[in-house]
């Protein structure tokens, strides 16, 4: 490990501006997460399309923790986890899931899976998400749930998460974590910020017992006007260029 020049543009072949682009964004997103303290050390992933190369994505190198991610050592990968820039191994686990979305739904351009506390607490609630803060109204009709199947490393098991999801912006895995997907690393972030908040919340309040209910109209109304899904307000990108600003004045090193 100590080794390895976290920090090196070393990749199989020359890389497109559009796909260092990708780079940039999605190890912003990384260091993003370790910010918010969602990662889980070496574990869990966020991944995107490589723009022009349908058959590809980018994913963190296994064994970096997320503050040591940057957008040269990012692994691109295809869907038989072959590392194509030849540097470190990706997850298996990251690719198996990750893959079967990027592949079978349309516009998931990038996936995000994360095991925080309040996210794995309620994936194990008999209930699941209750939808009765104003976080979680705001993604009613949003969710969708996938039994747990132990550490996701069989490929079919991949296909058959996808076909949970449909087309739900948030999956929350049963005994297992939170999952989103969007049209952008912007849309994808916030749908995950919205949704680890809600469980945050669940977490807090069912501590003192249990939770007042939402009528099903006021939830309809949270969900109609949420900034974090108004393309009017910018669909989340305001708020993940917000965190960027953020990052950027704390280690702008991910953009090496």
């Amino acid at each position: 490990m100590s080794s390895w020049n976290l920090h090196s543009k070393s990749t199989a072949s020359p890389v497109s501006d559009a796909e260092w682009a990708a780079r940039v964004e999605l190890a912003a997103a990384y260091r993003i997460f370790a910010h918010l303290g969602w990662s889980e050390i070496i574990y869990n992933h966020l991944s995107v399309r490589v723009p022009g190369e349908p058959d590809c994505m980018l994913i963190n190198p296994f064994g970096l923790t997320y503050d040591e991610v940057c957008a040269s050592n990012l692994v691109k990968t295809n869907s038989k986890a072959d590392a194509l820039n030849g540097q470190w191994p990706p997850n298996v686990g990251g690719i198996t899931s990750h893959w079967a979305l990027h592949d079978n739904i349309a516009d998931a351009h990038c996936v995000m899976h994360v095991h925080t506390t309040a996210g794995v607490a309620v994936a194990c609630h008999p209930d699941g998400l209750l939808l009765n803060s104003i976080h979680a109204c705001q993604l009613q009709n949003l969710i969708a749930y996938h039994d747990f199947e132990g550490v996701t490393t069989r490929p079919d098991e991949g296909v058959r998460i996808a076909a949970s999801i449909q087309d739900k912006p948030a999956l929350i895995m049963r005994n297992h974590g939170l999952l989103t997907w969007g049209d952008t690393v912007a849309r994808a972030f916030t749908t995950m910020w919205l949704l680890n908040r809600a469980c945050e919340v669940q977490l807090a309040a069912l501590s003192m017992g249990t939770m007042l209910p939402v009528s099903q109209e006021v939830r309809r109304r949270c969900a109609d006007v949420s900034f974090h899904f108004n393309k009017d307000y910018g669909a989340g990108q305001d708020l993940f260029d917000a965190m960027v600003r953020k990052i950027d004045k704390i280690d702008p090193s991910y953009r090496t």
